[in-house]
């Protein structure tokens, strides 16, 4: 199995939609704006493919960054046999306006490490 993992033709991310949603006192003082966001994987190519993981790197407009990266992908492992397709929902909390992007990894039936990466978009807190 090699170590070098790829982009595979056919494999998508999408984001369906972004939600802002004031968290009130649930949430930190700090970090009081909350995004719910809605993605879809899509398979669209030949291969079975095992969801293993997540990476997210959230640039802040200050500057800073926050990288979340680890195993499963709320809590599973979905395997997306050619033309399947994984929705699910989670969310980030920020203090700043931020842009975030992301990439999902796994590997296909043949154990070759694969990944897809998800287009950025924007956190942005309504004014007013």
């Amino acid at each position: 199995m090699s170590s070098v993992s790829s982009e595979l033709p056919g494999l998508t991310a999408r984001l369906d939609k972004l939600v802002y949603h004031r968290g009130g006192a649930s949430l930190p003082e700090d970090k009081p704006h909350a995004f719910v966001y809605f993605i879809t994987i899509q398979n669209g190519s030949s291969h079975t493919i095992t969801l293993l993981g997540r990476k997210w790197v959230v640039e802040h407009t200050d500057g800073t960054r926050l990288v979340i990266e680890g195993d499963k992908i709320v809590g599973e492992t979905p395997r997306l046999a050619p033309g399947e397709e994984f929705s699910y929902n989670s969310y980030h909390v920020t203090g700043l306006d931020a842009r975030a992007h992301g990439s999902f990894h796994g590997v296909d039936e043949l154990g070759h490490k694969v990944h897809v990466m998800l287009a950025p978009f924007d956190l942005t807190a309504p004014t007013g």
